[in-house]
């Protein structure tokens, strides 16, 4: 996830915030996977299901350990996917992740992270999503 170019992440970051028309451009321009990840992480089952069938399985993962699934936590490690796992730690606002973030100079998944937080945070319904 580090590979992506700063813009590409603050986008990432905007459509987890629910803007469509930068998820749209997320679709049409390359980056599916990421706004795949946007909306499976605003619930969406069927995004969820595009990950795994396309061959994002981290990203599915990613998306079950932000909201804490243990098993999709494991899968990470079992795949050494080790900072989507730190990353699923700070979206959760975990502060060592957080604070890993900061050393490692990566500010713009800590943006990120706090996006999902709110997000996640302001949930009024409750959802169930697969289990990875």
């Amino acid at each position: 996830m580090t590979n992506y170019p700063p813009k590409i992440l603050l986008a990432f970051g905007e459509a987890i915030g629910g803007n469509d028309k930068i998820f749209t451009w997320l679709l049409k321009n390359g980056y599916p996977e990421l706004a795949a990840l946007s909306k499976a992480i605003r619930g969406s089952e069927e995004a969820f299901r595009w990950l795994l069938k396309n061959n994002f399985p981290q990203f599915a993962a990613l998306d079950m350990a932000i909201v804490n699934d243990q098993k999709a936590y494991e899968w990470l490690e079992k795949y050494k996917f080790n900072f989507l796992i730190v990353f699923a730690d700070a979206a959760q606002g975990k502060k060592e992740a957080i604070r890993w973030m900061a050393i490692h100079d990566l500010q713009i998944f800590i943006h990120i992270a706090r996006k999902i937080k709110t997000f996640t945070d302001n949930q009024t319904f409750d959802y169930h999503k697969l289990h990875f």
